[in-house]
């Protein structure tokens, strides 16, 4: 298996084959319009914007499994992220990312790339006690923790990285860059 025996649903209901992006670097994310992650929305567009052209793409799925941050309709959502940071990568549909609704991409996602940590700093030490709180063992599994967790499949179609949403976005710009 690889990333392109997966698709993904559409906002408009429609299978996305990942296959359309075969030979391309990839970035996957779950979002959500309402999180203090959100502006991570500025960023991404900015690569988009960047190396789209060089064969960067990226796939974006709006998830309200975390504290309901992602109200609203698939359209909402869209309009949304285009009013408010310009985005030109289309929005999927809004769906699981973890659970028995998983996305089964998602769930290939983990299994490739499992949780290694927040990392250091404010961020990374309030989702730890956010998260400890729910699940004392939460770090013991590959779940994704919160919204705006990225991971990035190379031009073979391998699952090269996972970057928690705590992780510095000039670091996730610098891992494409190398992989372009």
């Amino acid at each position: 298996m690889s990333v392109y025996d997966y698709s993904v649903p559409t906002r408009t209901g429609e299978e996305f084959s990942l296959k359309n992006y075969e030979g391309k670097v990839i970035l996957i994310v779950n979002t959500a319009t309402g999180c203090g992650f959100t502006p991570h929305y500025k960023d991404l567009e900015k690569m988009y914007e960047s190396y789209h052209e060089r064969g960067f793409e990226i796939v974006d799925v709006p998830c309200n499994q975390f504290a309901g941050q992602t109200p609203g309709t698939d359209e909402e959502i869209h309009e949304f992220c285009q009013l408010h940071y310009k985005t030109q990568f289309p929005q999927m549909k809004k769906s699981d990312v973890n659970g028995e609704n998983a996305l089964p991409l998602f769930n290939y996602l983990k299994e490739q790339k499992g949780f290694e940590g927040f990392g250091i700093g404010p961020a990374a030490l309030a989702m730890d006690v956010m998260l400890k709180k729910q699940d004392k063992n939460y770090k013991e599994n590959p779940d994704i923790k919160w919204n705006f967790t990225k991971f990035i499949v190379n031009r073979n179609g391998e699952v090269v990285a996972r970057f928690e949403p705590t992780a510095d976005m000039k670091k996730v710009d610098k891992f494409v860059q190398d992989l372009l």
